[in-house]
């Protein structure tokens, strides 16, 4: 359903970006964020997902800056490879790949005419709550059990836009007591957790929890209806 596209970055990077289109007029466009196995064919599957509901999908590969063309699976030697390469994009100076995502909001809105939701799983829930709390062009965002959200100093972002957070119960990166203190902290955000572990919504992985997914995306969609139309 998709193609492959080029995004210019701030700094005049180009960024490899995967967008899959409605059959009709957009009614408004969704930024996939990536795991940390690239825009893989789950993820490419998970912007197809969107766009047959009506949105102009892009998902940019966040790891362009450091490693390009990464499509990575779930084994083991898959998550220490793509650990390695999200190590690295947190390392680069500021803004690093936020300026990347950025573009992509910026093609989604001149692409689709409307307005623009972001979703991202995993890193990408992370890197979701960030460009939710510092970027422009967002109308909503909803992470996915963002590694890293519950920390101190991401607890101390203040989104700018409507935010819809998922996270897992059994979650072995996500303690639940630092998910209390992230709804705590932000009364305002619609906070969902779910009888799964890490993953669940990625049919590619043992984590995979359909009931949880489903669910997740149900609740997701509504959300994307109510802010984007």
């Amino acid at each position: 359903m998709g193609t492959m596209i080029e995004l210019q970055s701030a700094d005049g990077t180009k960024v490899p970006a995967y967008e899959a289109r409605p059959a009709g007029t957009p009614k408004g466009a969704v930024v996939v964020i990536q795991e940390i196995f690239g825009v893989n064919s789950h993820i490419r599957a998970v912007a197809d997902g969107y766009a047959a509901e009506g949105y102009l999908a892009v998902a940019p590969a966040a790891f362009h800056r450091v490693k390009p063309g990464v499509a990575l699976g779930y084994t083991d030697a898959d998550m220490g490879e793509g650990f390695g390469y999200k190590t690295a994009v947190e390392a680069l100076p500021a803004p690093g790949v936020m300026q990347d995502i950025q573009a992509a909001i910026h093609h989604a809105t001149k692409a689709s005419g409307g307005k623009v939701g972001m979703v991202g799983y995993c890193w990408g829930g992370l890197l979701t709550w960030r460009a939710a709390c510092t970027l422009s062009g967002l109308s909503a965002a909803a992470p996915y059990y963002g590694g890293g959200v519950t920390t101190d100093a991401e607890i101390a972002r203040q989104p700018q836009v409507p935010v819809l957070a998922h996270f897992a119960e059994q979650d072995n990166w996500i303690p639940m007591d630092t998910v209390e203190a992230f709804k705590k902290a932000h009364p305002q955000v619609a906070v969902h957790t779910y009888a799964a572990h890490h993953g669940f919504n990625c049919d590619q992985r043992g984590s995979w929890h359909a009931p949880s997914a489903q669910l997740a995306r149900e609740r997701t969609l509504a959300f994307f209806r109510q802010h984007l139309g």
